[in-house]
């Protein structure tokens, strides 16, 4: 038996996240285990949807992370790492610098990914093991800057969009009717309601739902339940929250724009389930990580 460590940086428009991951080698066998997760809420979005920019104050957190982040690798033993920026990051006119600028100080390489490469990471997850062929499959990815929605029929991936519809953008005001005209309208042309799909959800938000729903394991949420936690949640102020709910203060705000976006989904596709694998990006990286590493290592034999 071999164990390897693989790190994924995430650097969304919310939080940055460093995901630590064991894959066990065991003959033909390979197991994906995760070692620790660490998230530091940034927020670069509230610099990049709203000036355009990232400001030298979230500059500087955004570099003392991705130190911090590096001695975390190299504690560990990491054998090889990946760090993607996604909305936020594409949406900064200074997005060259603070890249160079972390290359210098922390020698990380940031890569600044578009929505399709984002879609592409996060369907490497091996979401395809875990459909039933015999009906569509949305996935839906809501983060802080954008949303990533990939329908599957068959197995197979049938369409896949990106859309600048974010938790962040939708608290700034920036988001409008006709930017989810614009979603409803692409869903109604991939998507049929009487094939009666079923969402699978990824992002923080929708695990903090799954967690406060207390579902058992592998359990989804239904329409009806998801709604039932909007409401819930859109009852106490972001304060309230934060104190009553034990809700972290960067979740408190998002996690209610986030609802009503799976809410929107469902209504649209007719979808009356979401299942939660609690996947993403991060998940992605790490298996595009091993892939590459096993070709590199056919490539010198």
């Amino acid at each position: 038996m071999k164990i390897l460590k693989f790190a994924a940086i995430d650097i969304g428009s919310n939080a940055a996240r460093l995901l630590l991951t064991n894959v066990v080698e065991d003959g033909e066998t390979v197991v994906f285990s995760k070692s620790s997760l660490v998230r530091v809420p940034i927020r670069l979005g509230e610099d990049a949807f709203s000036i355009g920019y990232i400001s030298e104050h979230r500059a500087q957190k955004l570099l003392k992370t991705m130190i911090a982040f590096k001695n975390l690798m190299e504690a560990q033993d990491v054998v090889a790492y990946r760090a993607c920026a996604t909305s936020a990051m594409r949406s900064s006119s200074n997005a060259p610098e603070l890249v160079s600028m972390v290359k210098q100080h922390a020698n990380i390489n940031i890569e600044i990914i578009d929505g399709s490469r984002e879609a592409e990471i996060i369907y490497a997850n091996g979401i395809a093991e875990m459909l039933d062929h015999d009906r569509p499959y949305i996935y839906v990815d809501v983060g802080g800057g954008s949303t990533e929605i990939t329908v599957f029929e068959k197995g197979e991936i049938k369409a896949s969009n990106s859309f600048n519809i974010g938790t962040i953008r939708i608290l700034k005001g920036m988001i409008g009717k006709p930017d989810f005209d614009q979603v409803r309208d692409w869903l109604k042309s991939v998507v049929k309601k009487k094939d009666q799909p079923k969402i699978i959800g990824s992002g923080g938000n929708i695990n903090k739902l799954y967690k406060l729903a207390r579902k058992p394991i592998g359990e989804p949420l239904y329409q009806k339940e998801v709604k039932n936690l909007y409401d819930f949640l859109d009852s106490f102020s972001v304060e309230d929250r934060i104190k009553f709910l034990s809700l972290n203060p960067d979740r408190a705000d998002v996690i209610i724009p986030a609802t009503k976006i799976f809410l929107k989904v469902m209504k649209w596709t007719g979808a009356k389930e979401v299942i939660v694998p609690t996947i993403g990006i991060s998940d992605g990286i790490i298996r595009t990580l091993y892939a590459d590493y096993k070709q590199s290592l056919a490539l010198q034999q």
